[in-house]
């Protein structure tokens, strides 16, 4: 059984003490858009309005994102993850990237 791990944007766990910062992790992920969905998008941006397809994309790369944050941690041996924060980048042209990042760190039992 894996090894439940918390995370956070906070930068401590509400009523647990941090006994050693074990330093940054992180997890990323680089996204391309597909050729049908920007077809659709710009159709789209026609008449205004959320491009879901494109909201559903990013919310799953976000998902990727921490989840190999969380395995990262997890190799270190942490107990949890605080300041959890995201960034973006433009790798190329139609593919981004997405990066999750925080502190690893060790709680009192």
């Amino acid at each position: 059984m894996q090894k439940q791990m918390i995370y956070t944007n906070t930068p401590d766990v509400p009523g647990r003490e941090i006994l050693e910062v074990l330093g940054v992790v992180t997890g990323n992920v680089v996204q391309t858009k597909h050729l049908g969905k920007d077809i659709a998008a710009s159709f789209k941006t026609l008449v205004g309005g959320e491009i879901s397809s494109y909201t559903q994309m990013l919310t799953e790369a976000r998902h990727k994102a921490i989840s190999r944050m969380v395995d990262h941690a997890l190799k270190i041996n942490a107990d949890a993850i605080v300041s959890l924060r995201f960034t973006t980048s433009s790798i190329m042209k139609n593919a981004s990237e997405i990066l999750a990042y925080g502190t690893a760190v060790k709680l009192k039992p």
